[in-house]
């Protein structure tokens, strides 16, 4: 039987809905202090639907964008917890309306020490956001014509130097 999209997520179930260890996810909260999942006594970690969301944001940024760790937190400064999350969500980047950071509160999720009872979990969905998806329009994408030379030239480099190293293993 498979969750409604509203309920909550443990640790193995986000992980797999990411495609990612969950030793990672465990990572990032150390790394993100805007990823705080829900916690249960013994210290269960409980994803809400938000939280996956951020998640998928944060995940497309480093793997598909080549983001560094420093590179989404800078984003996730500048552009807010709600621009990562649309980013999450698949919105493209123009669909999102920018909104400062400092207009957005920088814990809009419960606080890090927040614990769920054991019968107090349910699938019920989390209370509607209110606050408004903030966006960002990039720099546009591409290379000047300097920078595409600068790169073939690189690479013509590289593959000389593959050559040499070829021809030393075979010698």
């Amino acid at each position: 039987m498979d969750k409604s999209p509203d309920a909550f997520r443990t640790i193995s179930e986000a992980a797999d809905e990411l495609d990612l260890p969950q030793h990672v996810l465990r990572f990032w909260e150390t790394r993100f202090s805007t990823i705080k999942p829900l916690k249960r006594g013994g210290g269960r970690r409980y994803y809400r639907p938000e939280d996956v969301l951020l998640l998928k944001g944060i995940r497309h940024l480093l793997y598909d964008q080549g983001f560094t760790i420093k590179g989404v937190q800078r984003i996730l400064k500048d552009q807010g917890i709600r621009y990562v999350i649309g980013i999450g969500e698949g919105r493209p980047v123009e669909a999102l309306e920018r909104q400062p950071a400092d207009s957005e509160p920088e814990d809009d999720f419960a606080s890090e020490s927040a614990v769920i009872p054991e019968d107090d979990m349910t699938d019920a969905p989390p209370a509607p956001s209110r606050l408004k998806l903030p966006s960002f329009k990039p720099k546009p994408a591409g290379l000047t014509t300097a920078d595409r030379d600068k790169l073939s030239d690189v690479l013509r480099e590289l593959l000389d130097c593959k050559r040499l190293l070829e021809r030393a293993r075979e010698g």
